[in-house]
Formats: C-alpha cells, structure tokens, sequence
C-alpha cells in the first residue's frame, strides 16, 4: 500500500502538494506545534511541522544559501548575526561559511526542533554546535526588542504566517529588528510566494517603507515548497539592495545555488510580481 503525505495548508483554496513517502521516521508534539519526519521517495528525508514541508535533503540548499547569503555578501564586514527561527541549522550553516562572523545568535522559541534536527538533519544541524553560536530559546519578537543595536544581520527563517511564527510578520516586530541593527545593518525574512501570497507580501511592504529607508524583494527556487519558490525581504537602514556591488572573492566555496549572477537575478521580478513591492520613488 502507498502512503502519500499530502501538505494541505492551500488546500482550502483548490491547491495542494503530495509526496510518495517510504518510511515515517518520527512523530511528536511540542508544546508549540506538531513536527513529523518522512522519508520521501523523490525528496529524501523531509521535516515538516504542523502539516507543512521544511526542509528536504534534496533542495534546502536553495533556501539555506538564498536566505543567508544575499544579505551577508550585501554587507561589507558582517560580524554579529542574530538568526530568529531556524532551528534545522541550515541558516547557521551558512552564515558560518563567512570568515568575518564572530558571533552567531540563534534564538529559535521551539527547543523541540533544534533537537530533532540533530537526529535526522546533521549536514545541518551540526552547524548549531560552533563554538560561535549562541542558543537562545525564546520569542524572537521579545528578543530583538531587548537586543537593541547589536547586529550587522539579522535572518528571519520562520514558518509561515500560522501559529508561533504568525507575530513575524507582524509591523510591531520588523519595528523592534530595526532598532536591534546596527546603523549599516541588513534583514532578511521568510516572506512567501508571490504566486500564491500577494496579499501577505503587499500587507507587509505596507509598512515596511514606513520603517526602512531601504528595502526590496527577492526569492529563490525550491520544488518542495508550494508553487516552487519562496520570497525574502532585504530591508536595511543604510544598504540599497539594488546597487550593491558584490566582493566575488567573497563568496563561500562550494555552495550549490548561491553565485553572484543569482544573487542580482533574484531581486529581478515578474511584471504581476512588482505589484506587491511598494518601491520608494
């Protein structure tokens, strides 16, 4: 008998993705959400929490490397990084690749996720043990609030818009990271799909232009996640994302998606798309 598992989040709007699973490795209830683990036949082993798909072996390189390294090669000297969710470790892997980076803060408020990814994602979550990093357990919001203008980046990996990570995307907490920056710092978040959440990208670039002087929109590709791609802000007080000009010495070796031609080609949107992002001028 085939077992699929079948993501159902869009489903009330006539959409859903399923995958052919051969093995359920693990599932458990913290106290903030369920978290599953399968092993999937055309996306290896696959993390899910609540019913929704986090991270594949076979592509989260693709958001890993997207989310982290077009704001950390955006800044020149990117020391102090505060990474808000991210508790598969993708995201600190990838800052950790940066040679600059003297300290890396974790705070991820679900305990639970940090310590299933140690058993099933390690080419991950091993990055988590660095000596530089730095784990905090904790509401995200609650601490860049208490962190004010302590750091070069800040990396909003996060579910989407439900539950613990609803407060994310919320004016009040992109209000508290601006103050958590230092003057030529950088922010990237998780910010979804313009081919299927419009309405939440438009909600936040409502009042992102409010707080930000500099900001913009880029995405990257990633076959798991529904419609194949998921969006990122860039938001910085003194940094155009647009007319950065890239170190190419910089670029970590080895990486399988990020390279400078991605990085300008990721800011590039389709005509319906720029609908969404509220540019300045």
């Amino acid at each position: 008998m085939e077992i699929w598992y079948t993501e159902k989040l869009e489903i009330e709007k006539g959409r859903a993705v399923s995958y052919r699973v051969t093995k359920t490795l693990e599932s458990l209830q913290t106290a903030f959400q369920k978290i599953d683990i399968f092993e999937t036949q055309a996306f290896g082993r696959m993390f899910t929490l609540d019913g929704v798909t986090m991270v594949t072996n076979k592509d989260e390189h693709s958001y890993h490397e997207m989310i982290a390294h077009v704001p950390m090669m955006s800044h020149p000297n990117p020391e102090s990084v505060l990474v808000i969710g991210g508790g598969d470790g993708g995201t600190v892997r990838e800052v950790l690749k940066h040679p600059s980076v003297k300290e890396v803060v974790l705070c991820e408020i679900d305990k639970g996720v940090v310590d299933i990814s140690y058993k099933y994602f390690p080419e991950c979550a091993d990055a988590m043990k660095d000596k530089k990093v730095i784990h905090y357990y904790d509401d995200g919001a609650k601490f860049a609030r208490e962190n004010q203008g302590r750091f070069d980046v800040i990396l909003v990996d996060s579910s989407d818009p439900v539950g613990p990570a609803e407060v994310l995307f919320k004016e009040p907490f992109f209000r508290d990271m601006a103050g958590a920056l230092k003057p030529t710092g950088i922010i990237a978040t998780q910010a979804e799909s313009f081919w299927y959440h419009g309405d939440v990208i438009s909600s936040l670039f409502d009042f992102i232009p409010k707080i930000f002087p500099e900001y913009g929109y880029y995405y990257t590709t990633i076959p798991s996640y529904p419609s194949g791609i998921i969006g990122f802000t860039f938001l910085s007080n003194a940094i155009d994302p647009y007319k950065v000009n890239l170190d190419v010495s910089r670029v970590p070796k080895g990486l399988k998606y990020y390279s400078p031609e991605m990085h300008k080609s990721a800011f590039v949107l389709p005509e319906f798309a720029k609908a969404f992002i509220k540019r300045k001028g």
